[in-house]
């Protein structure tokens, strides 16, 4: 099934959810029950086949035709074995800084108060990890047969981002997923996704290795569309749900805040803030600060950047996709009645309320291991930055008409490299001029800093590139494909494609 076909599906099914929820929720009850019967009688099949092989082979007189059924069953046992193994899917836990009660007693009070007034199940393990988020995660430890437990994930950046009554409206929401009627099927319907989508995975990868796993890699392929569109509408849903049972917990003015919070500063975060910290390498041997410590002071100072009118209003044109579950601002907003308004710096952050003491350490500690994961590479670059100013200023001074052809595409490289565009499409224009080429690695480097600047004259140099060296074919048409996606659509990328392979 294509995107276009999944899409309207997806539209379908979600106006067919608000119009009459309850039924809908039964479709997703039995269609996740039809995926537990699919893949059962699979199972059983393949074991009462083995069987009555095995039942023939014991019974018939012939020996020939004996060695040949029991060389049959032979071949049905490892398939048997791989089958059944793939019901029993481990599906990795969720990574991250376990935490200990003791070092955040009040975040740990919160969370069980908040237990109690939504009856919610029990957090087996909180962890601590480096991303501006938090979640909710079921990990069932015997596949399909469940045994699940309960993850917390709540990122370092969130804690020191927020303030606490927003931090509690983020825990009733995730814990909203976990709790009442609603939220049992929720958390149900979504480890059965999970587990599904690891066990098609795991059957599609092993589809040629035998008949069987074909067979059942082709029931599984038809049959995933439906059985992810019917609950993927439901967990958009349970979205909806859980961002009530944050305002109810938490109420209406942090919860609204929050989401807008949300949207805003960890976009910036994305865009900004780590951008910044490592164009750093070009110029540092080390950082001059360490990201972590540094967020606090960064997320008061960098105010005017993140909580601007003109980001909220950009992020209330987005909508909704397919791609993740949890719904489009706006339209969060809207489902609890909220107002979209820039949220204040909070006085003190939840990391600082709810850790006290303890929070200094933890970031120490997140700084520590960054370092140790970061530093290769970091320097890495930074001795690579050296080398390359080197050879700049190797080349420059001696003036582009005097380099060879070899030398001035060097240097077009480098400072493109170095993010000097405009100098590298000087450089390059000096060697196209010259008329000695054709210079087809050149024009594929022309075509991609133009298009990165949106000049679609780039789409005419990886035409050119293209038809001077037949190696170079993939990568013209892809970047030029990209390009004509982001900014013109899937229809006129597919265009230009097949024009330039002469299929229009």
């Amino acid at each position: 099934m294509d995107s276009k076909n999944y899409q309207f599906m997806v539209d379908q099914l979600e106006a067919d959810s608000k119009q009459h929820p309850d039924l809908f929720r039964f479709k997703v009850m039995l269609i996740s029950g039809v995926a537990y019967v699919i893949l059962c009688l699979f199972l059983v099949s393949l074991a009462l086949l083995l069987y009555w092989v095995f039942e023939i082979a014991r019974h018939d007189r012939h020996y020939g035709r004996t060695i040949q059924v029991g060389l049959f069953a032979l071949t049905l046992l490892p398939v048997f074995w791989v089958s059944l193994k793939t019901f029993f899917t481990r599906i990795e836990p969720p990574t991250g800084r376990e935490l200990k009660p003791g070092e955040a007693e009040r975040f740990f009070r919160i969370l069980e108060r908040i237990r109690r007034k939504l009856n919610g199940t029990p957090i087996h393990k909180v962890l601590l990890d480096d991303q501006y988020n938090a979640a909710i995660c079921q990990v069932p430890r015997f596949g399909l047969f469940g045994g699940h437990r309960n993850y917390l994930i709540v990122g370092l950046p969130y804690l020191l981002a927020t303030p606490e009554d927003e931090m509690i409206a983020t825990l009733a929401h995730e814990y909203g997923h976990l709790a009442g009627d609603h939220g049992k099927m929720g958390a149900w319907v979504y480890r059965q996704r999970r587990t599904f989508g690891a066990i098609h995975s795991k059957v599609i990868q092993s589809a040629e290795g035998n008949w069987i796993n074909g067979l059942m890699a082709g029931a599984l392929n038809w049959f995933a569309p439906y059985y992810n569109a019917y609950t993927f509408v439901l967990s958009r849903q349970q979205e909806y749900e859980a961002d009530a049972a944050a305002s109810r917990v938490a109420g209406l003015a942090p919860n609204g805040s929050g989401l807008v919070r949300d949207d805003l500063l960890g976009r910036w975060l994305f865009e900004d803030y780590w951008p910044r910290l490592y164009a750093q390498a070009s110029e540092q041997e080390k950082p001059r600060f360490m990201p972590y410590a540094a967020l606090r002071t960064a997320f008061t100072a960098c105010y005017s950047e993140w909580a601007t009118k003109e980001r909220l209003a950009e992020a209330l044109k987005r909508d909704s996709g397919v791609e993740d579950t949890h719904p489009c601002l706006r339209e969060r907003l809207e489902a609890i009645d909220a107002q979209p308004t820039l949220p204040l710096l909070p006085k003190r952050s939840a990391a600082e309320t709810m850790f006290g003491a303890e929070i200094k350490k933890l970031i120490e500690e997140f700084d520590t291991n960054w370092w140790a994961e970061t530093k290769t590479g970091w320097q890495s670059h930074y001795q690579r930055r050296l080398v390359i100013n080197g050879r700049v200023t190797e080349l420059l001074p001696r003036g582009r008409e005097q380099l060879s052809d070899f030398e001035l595409q060097e240097l077009a490289s480098l400072q493109a490299e170095l993010g000097n565009a405009g100098e590298a499409l000087e450089s390059l224009a000096c060697l196209l001029r010259r008329g000695g080429g054709p210079y087809p690695r050149a024009e594929l480097l022309k075509g991609r800093l133009l298009l990165s600047q949106g000049d679609r004259a780039g789409l005419d140099a990886l035409a050119s590139a293209r038809a001077n060296d037949g190696n170079l074919e993939d990568e013209c048409l892809q970047l030029g494909y990209d390009f004509l996606y982001e900014t013109k659509g899937e229809a006129a990328a597919d265009h230009w494609v097949r024009s330039q392979l002469g299929e229009d």
